[in-house]
């Protein structure tokens, strides 16, 4: 009789700092024991690790998988898929669809439609506008991962940038505040530079100009100053420049009252990209210089920067391919996060441990999620396998997400994901997504 649901053998686990072979059983959704590599236990099936390496599932505190009513450029069902494929276990999504999630019911609604369609694990922002602290008030901190307020243009009634608002939020806010920092009135005044130099037709290398380091600080030093006035826990999201690093403090990260994200796209191009992408690598914050991507992945590395994520958000091709004012802003990227990562780590830029620290342990420790984001014994089994020496290109033939499009398509990657565990069952193995695998609602430890 096994004792055991899977096995997963001689695999060299990355974890909690130091890189150990291992074997790591599986049973009713948990890692139920990690044992030397010489002890073999009974076990339904078996996989051999040797040569490749074990990390805890990937957790994203950031992704836009656009439903409901965006869905023309992806769905939870599509992009949920492709994260798995990308060794992406949670997500957390934002408020920003249609209809918005501002109040609990339309909270709740995200929550159901996940639970039918999701191959990840799930949680979901409360938005904040100017006008619903009283349901912002509600939200429970032990089932919901955080309140988004976008300080910087977003759709319709979704930005909030009235500094008593603003104060009235922080002020009464139940959970975790996580914040998109920019600042309108800067951005309008550079855009209107440009207008009057180009027209309409603005070159989008001069994105990171008008939403610039200067917008950005402003915005994120005012969220700053009202997290320490009120002591809440501040999340700045996608930092993109230099100069917000004085924000934050080199600290255990369960004493920060600041923490700190930085997405892919933002460690991997730079300005000088926006010649062979264009506006597909138009991103809001905007991708700046060379010496702000080479200062972020050094936060990364002395952890002023607690998490690595995606802000996956995409578009179609038709939206994209548009001129600089009217190509939304935002990309697909959560099928290639980690293995843009790794690329990273073959360039001696980062090294395995610490990927795992912002990209599984610091997320689950930072939003305080039960159970995940680690390989320990009676933790849930999400985990992801990598062989850091199959070479791949990054084709449209290969890409899951809806809009069938990557910034990163003709890229060769060095590793790939060859299998992702979502609560013990496999996900996805060797280019195949289990579609009767579903995640579960995220539980915080609040």
């Amino acid at each position: 009789m096994d004792v055991f649901d899977c096995l997963i053998k001689n695999i060299s686990a990355v974890n909690e700092n130091s890189i150990a072979n291992c074997n790591v059983y599986i049973k009713d959704g948990l890692i139920s024991t990690i044992t030397p590599v010489n002890v073999i236990l009974n076990a339904g099936k078996i996989i051999d690790g040797t040569g490749r390496f074990l990390l805890p599932g990937v957790i994203d505190d950031q992704v836009h998988f656009r439903e409901p009513g965006l869905t023309h450029k992806g769905e939870i069902f599509t992009e949920s898929r492709a994260a798995v494929a990308g060794g992406v276990t949670s997500f957390m999504e934002m408020p920003n669809t249609n209809p918005q999630t501002t109040t609990q019911e339309e909270l709740e609604l995200k929550f159901r439609l996940a639970s039918e369609k999701s191959a990840a694990n799930f949680s979901f922002y409360i938005g904040a506008t100017n006008s619903n602290l009283d349901e912002l008030v509600k939200t429970d901190p032990k089932s919901v991962c955080g309140i988004k307020i976008f300080m910087g243009s977003s759709t319709g009634n979704m930005l909030v940038n009235d500094k008593k608002i603003l104060s009235d939020i922080f002020k009464n806010a139940p959970l975790l505040i996580a914040t998109h920092c920019e600042d309108d009135s800067i951005i309008k005044q550079n855009s209107d530079h440009y207008r009057n130099i180009y027209g309409e037709d603005v070159p989008v290398k001069f994105h990171g100009e008008i939403r610039s380091a200067e917008a950005c600080f402003a915005s994120s030093s005012l969220a700053a100053e009202l997290a320490v006035k009120y002591n809440k826990h501040l999340h700045i999201l996608h930092l993109s420049t230099e100069k917000e690093l004085v924000l934050l403090e080199k600290k255990p990260l369960n004493e920060k009252l600041i923490t700190a994200e930085v997405c892919v796209h933002h460690l991997w191009f730079d300005d000088r990209d926006y010649e062979k992408r264009g506006t597909f690598i138009k991103w809001n914050p905007a991708i700046k210089k060379e010496s702000d991507r080479d200062a972020l992945l050094n936060a990364v590395n002395n952890n002023l920067i607690d998490v690595i994520a995606t802000d996956h958000a995409p578009h179609t091709k038709e939206e994209k391919n548009q001129t600089y004012f009217k190509a939304p802003s935002g990309g697909p990227l959560i099928q290639h996060s980690l293995v843009a990562m790794l690329e990273l780590y073959h360039q001696g830029k980062i090294s395995l441990e610490q990927i795992a620290n912002k990209m599984c342990h610091s997320p689950a420790d930072l939003f305080r999620i039960e159970k995940r984001g680690y390989i320990r014994e009676g933790y849930f089994a999400d985990l992801v396998i990598i062989d850091l020496n199959d070479p791949w290109m990054v084709s449209e033939g290969n890409i899951l997400y809806k809009c069938k499009w990557s910034p990163f398509e003709g890229d060769i990657f060095r590793s790939k994901v060859t299998h992702t565990f979502v609560n013990g069952e496999l996900a996805y193995e060797n280019g195949v997504v289990n579609d009767s695998v579903r995640g579960k609602r995220l539980l915080f430890n609040r």
